[in-house]
C-alpha cells in the first residue's frame, strides 16, 4: 500500500523547509447561495458582504503577515466582482477556479462538467487572469475531470483526499475535510461531524484553532504538504477571523524559523513536476460526500 504522505522526507522549496503549507480560500459572493436557490429574488447581487468587506481584510491581513495564498473562486465573480479578482491577483495571490456557481461537480454529466469548466475559463481569461488549479465543489471529481482539465490547460487540482501524486500530467494536492473552516461551523456538515466526533452539532473556532494548530505540528514533525481551506463568507464573524490570524501568526513564525515553506498551491505544483519521481504514488482520494 502506498504511503499517503508520499514526499513526506523531500524537502521542500528553494530553501530546502522541512515541510509545505498552502493556505486556501474557497468561495466568494453570492454564488453558492444563486446554485442552491438560497438567494431572495429581491436582493440586487454584486454587494455582497464576503467581497466587500471580508475580503479586503483577508487581504490586508495576509500583505501585513507577508503570506501568499490560493484563492478558488466561482466564475460568476468574474461578472460581478471582476474588480475584486484583479486585486487579489494584482496583491500576489493565486486564482482558481471553483465551478460557474459552485455546481456540486459529482452530479454534473460531462457535457455539463465541459461546459462549466469552459464558460469560467474564458470569462476570467477576458480580463486577464488563467486559472490553471481547480479546487470541485464538493470536493469529488468525476472520471471526466482529469482529461477536461487538461485540455483547458489546468496544471493541477485539489479534491479531497490524502497524499499528493498525480491524475495524467495534473498534480492533485487534496485537502483534508477536518481542516476546513465549514467542518467545524456548518450545519449541513453535521454528518461528516458525527462520524468523526460522535455529534453532528457545530463545533467552535476554538476546537478549528487546536485542529490546525495539532495540523501545523504534525506537518513540522513529520513532513511533507498540507492545505489550509477558508471560506471568507465563514469568517465574517470577529471571534472566527481572529482564530484564523492566530493560525496564521503561527504559520509565519514556522516560515521564519526556517520550519515551513508557505506556498501558493501554484508554486508547490512546479515543485513536484521537477521531482515527479518523490511522488508518484502517495495520493489516496477521499469519496465522502459534503
Amino acid at each position: 500500500m502506498s504511503d499517503p504522505r508520499q514526499g513526506a522526507r523531500s524537502a521542500w522549496g528553494p530553501e530546502g523547509r522541512r515541510a509545505a503549507v498552502s493556505v486556501t480560500f474557497d468561495n466568494l459572493g453570492e454564488a453558492a447561495d444563486l446554485e442552491r436557490g438560497l438567494w431572495p429574488e429581491d436582493e440586487p447581487l454584486g454587494r455582497h458582504f464576503s467581497v466587500k468587506r471580508t475580503l479586503p481584510r483577508i487581504l490586508d491581513m495576509l500583505d501585513e503577515l507577508g503570506l501568499q495564498a490560493t484563492f478558488f473562486v466561482e466564475g460568476l465573480n468574474a461578472e460581478l466582482y471582476p474588480d475584486a479578482l484583479l486585486e487579489i491577483a494584482n496583491s500576489g495571490h493565486e486564482l482558481g477556479y471553483h465551478g460557474w456557481r459552485h455546481e456540486y461537480w459529482p452530479n454534473l454529466s460531462p457535457s455539463n462538467e465541459a461546459r462549466v469548466l469552459e464558460r469560467g475559463v474564458h470569462k476570467m481569461h477576458e480580463f486577464g487572469v488563467r486559472p490553471r488549479g481547480f479546487r470541485p465543489p464538493g470536493g469529488r471529481l468525476n472520471p471526466s475531470s482529469p482529461e477536461l482539465l487538461e485540455n483547458l490547460d489546468f496544471t493541477h487540482c485539489s479534491p479531497a483526499g490524502l497524499g499528493i501524486g498525480f491524475l495524467g500530467n495534473l498534480v492533485v494536492l487534496p485537502f483534508e475535510w477536518r481542516l476546513i473552516d465549514a467542518y467545524y461551523y456548518l450545519p449541513r456538515f453535521g454528518g461528516l461531524r458525527k462520524t468523526a466526533t460522535g455529534s453532528s452539532e457545530p463545533l467552535s473556532p476554538f476546537r478549528f484553532q487546536e485542529t490546525l494548530r495539532s495540523a501545523l505540528q504534525g506537518v513540522v514533525r513529520d513532513g511533507g504538504h498540507l492545505t489550509l481551506v477558508f471560506h471568507p463568507f465563514l469568517e465574517e464573524r470577529e471571534d472566527r477571523f481572529e482564530i484564523m490570524r492566530r493560525v496564521f501568526e503561527e504559520l509565519r513564525d514556522l516560515a521564519e524559523d526556517g520550519l515551513v515553506w508557505c506556498a501558493p498551491h501554484q508554486d508547490v505544483v512546479s515543485w513536484v513536476r521537477e521531482r515527479p519521481e518523490a511522488f508518484g504514488n502517495g495520493l489516496q482520494l477521499d469519496s465522502t460526500e459534503a
